[in-house]
């Protein structure tokens, strides 16, 4: 039975229902699930594990690569199974629990959970549960649309439960690149050159006696939930792509630019989709998810090939690349999150990255995590990796949101994911600043007339003429710095008529 599929003899005996997956599972452990935004996740076991829970109440440490799909986050929260949840989330139901403190949430760079299992730093995972394509001729997991940590997952668990999913076709196979870095002290350089290169295996090398059970399913991934481009995200596309031709024009990179990489999201991905309309050719990616907008690129031949951990898509996108998968096959490379956002890798090809911002102050500081600096929206996520080590940091935001009642830009932001430190570029619809070897003083001002709404900039200028009076490097009215938020939190918009500035 599915001999094509499992092409190792002796695991054919490891077939079963997920319900009877699920009882290998002991209240504590910790778990490791392939998944990587929405794609490559387990669909059966999570399920099987909301039932089980529900009966009799159980719970885990949940670690995947990024967030799942099928609401399983969501359900395993109601159902309470989640005791702790890492590295990343964008769940609903998932993050209501976390910021009610009923689920310990722990928000990391999507480069290091790795890392930290590998080192001790965190406990070992006990179950791996991966989502297949296919299991080799000697055990090796090849994986779906997704690595993810997987490869990681798979070298340290006790056990090991394959989900194979049958609507995933077989052509994947090859898609992949399994490369799992040496252990500390005397760890080799990771020997990765160029974004197409390979230097790994096509599946996940593990010993097949670790595989306890194998569960047969035959569910999608989710598509993914990104909006198609507006005014506001055309306008952003092209302060950008003006913006890249300026780097070209000054002779600081080639009409191939350099490696792109974008994450997820509408406006990361609309940007990408303006660069079809872009004269860039032969470009290249060097990113943590492939959107629709890469798949756009390849089409139109403007970009000649793509790495990534995981590919998301819209339903159409899906179908579309599934049916001409042999078109891409030479021009993908699926990697682990430990290698597409490792920041060696990323310093050493001088990766443009891409990310966005859910507000950012007039010092250059994001947050891209906190609603109002207190609420986890869904996590760090891969920007972090690309913002600290590339060569130019780009982050995007619509300068205003629900409908106008908070400014993106805002005097001091009320989380900080990336420092002043580490932020290159800013774009809202209004504008772009380039903040490159700009003193902050510099900064604030381009800051709000580039890229401040207009019904915002008066106050925001008010208020660093106020700070200017006080002085300093950074000046501040530190009283006053989150009264924007304060004014939201009271009155549902920055903007009320009695903005303390």
């Amino acid at each position: 039975m599915y001999a094509d599929r499992i092409r190792h003899p002796a695991l054919q005996q490891k077939l079963m229902p997920a319900a009877d997956a699920a009882s290998l599972f002991r209240d504590g452990m910790t778990v490791g699930m392939s998944g990587f935004t929405r794609a490559g996740d387990a669909k059966a076991l999570p399920l099987a594990l909301v039932e089980r829970a529900r009966r009799e109440p159980f719970s885990l440490t949940l670690l995947t690569g990024a967030s799942l799909g099928n609401d399983s986050d969501g359900l395993m929260a109601n159902a309470g199974l989640l005791a702790r949840r890492m590295p990343f989330q964008a769940d609903a139901a998932l993050r209501h629990k976390i910021n009610n403190g009923e689920v310990m949430f722990i928000d990391q760079h999507l480069s290091e959970t790795a890392e930290q299992l590998r080192s001790g730093a965190l406990r070992p995972v006990d179950i791996a549960v991966i989502e297949a394509v296919a299991i080799t001729e000697d055990g090796g997991i090849v994986p779906t649309m997704a690595v993810g940590n997987s490869a990681s997952f798979v070298q340290q668990a006790k056990q090991i439960i394959v989900e194979l999913n049958l609507s995933a076709p077989l052509a994947l196979e090859g898609l992949h690149d399994i490369y799992v870095p040496q252990p500390r002290p005397g760890r080799a350089p990771i020997p990765l050159t160029e974004p197409g290169q390979r230097i790994g295996s096509t599946a996940i090398p593990v010993d097949p006696a670790r595989i306890a059970a194998i569960v047969v399913t035959a569910s999608p991934d989710s598509p993914s939930n990104v909006l198609p481009p507006d005014e506001e995200t055309d306008a952003i596309a092209r302060h950008v792509i003006a913006f890249l031709e300026g780097e070209v024009a000054a002779g600081r990179m080639t009409e191939k630019l350099l490696p792109l990489q974008a994450g997820i999201g509408t406006i990361a991905n609309a940007v990408l989709h303006g660069l079809t309309q872009s004269s860039f050719r032969d470009l290249t990616m060097y990113s943590e998810v492939l959107q629709d907008s890469a798949i756009e690129l390849l089409d139109s031949g403007q970009l000649a090939l793509a790495s990534a951990s995981s590919i998301t898509l819209s339903a159409a996108k899906h179908e579309h690349f599934l049916r001409n998968l042999e078109r891409y096959r030479e021009r993908i490379v699926l990697r682990p999150q430990e290698i597409s956002n490792h920041p060696e890798i990323v310093r050493r090809l001088g990766i443009i990255g891409l990310n966005t911002a859910l507000e950012f102050d007039i010092y250059g500081n994001v947050n891209s995590t906190h609603v109002g600096g207190t609420h986890m929206m869904n996590g760090i996520g891969g920007s972090g990796d690309f913002a600290r080590n590339g060569e130019l940091a780009i982050f995007v935001s619509k300068s205003v949101a629900k409908d106008g009642a908070i400014s993106s830009v805002v005097p001091m932001v009320a989380h900080v994911d990336h420092t002043e430190h580490d932020v290159d570029v800013l774009v809202t619809e209004w504008g772009l600043a380039d903040l490159r070897g700009l003193a902050p003083r510099e900064r604030a001002l381009l800051i709000i007339e580039r890229c401040a709404h207009p019904t915002y900039r008066p106050a925001l200028l008010a208020y660093y003429e106020e700070a200017l009076r006080r002085g300093g490097q950074t000046p501040h009215v530190l009283e006053k710095a989150l009264s924007w938020h304060e004014q939201y939190w009271l009155y549902g918009s920055m903007n009320y008529k009695n903005l303390s500035i």
